[in-house]
């Protein structure tokens, strides 16, 4: 008999923005009763850099909220028991990045996938104060 493989949710920007932000009638609670499943594990979920990317964004440049407190508040949800990304680790990493250095996230989570396997082509400078494995061309 087969084993059903466990369903595992791809979350959206919104679900994040209306989970911390707490800023919608409908839609908040909904995102937080879910997220509350996340937390603790029982659902399991994806977040996908680009929806980081798309979070921080919206958040640092339409909410105007500090970028130490977007890092921790993305942190804290990429730490839920239920996120199963396997570039989970990157991801921490490259908030960590962006959090302590005026460097874009994108940069921040190309120098974390980097290795010297994976080596970040670039121009931009500020890939060698971010400890990227890069090449510049």
């Amino acid at each position: 008999m087969k084993k059903q493989q466990e369903k595992v949710y791809l979350i959206d920007t919104n679900v994040i923005l209306r989970y911390l932000l707490g800023d919608h009638p409908k839609f908040s609670p909904k995102a937080e009763s879910f997220m509350k499943n996340i937390s603790e594990g029982t659902k399991k979920a994806e977040i996908p850099d680009v929806v980081i990317v798309e979070c921080i964004y919206v958040m640092e440049k339409y909410y105007q909220i500090p970028k130490s407190e977007i890092s921790t508040k993305l942190s804290g949800i990429m730490n839920f028991s239920g996120i199963v990304n396997p570039d989970r680790s990157e991801i921490l990493e490259a908030l960590l990045k962006y959090n302590s250095n005026h460097i874009d996230i994108v940069d921040c989570i190309l120098a974390a996938h980097s290795s010297p396997e994976k080596v970040v082509v670039s121009f931009d400078e500020d890939m060698k104060k971010i400890k990227a494995v890069r090449e510049i061309l």
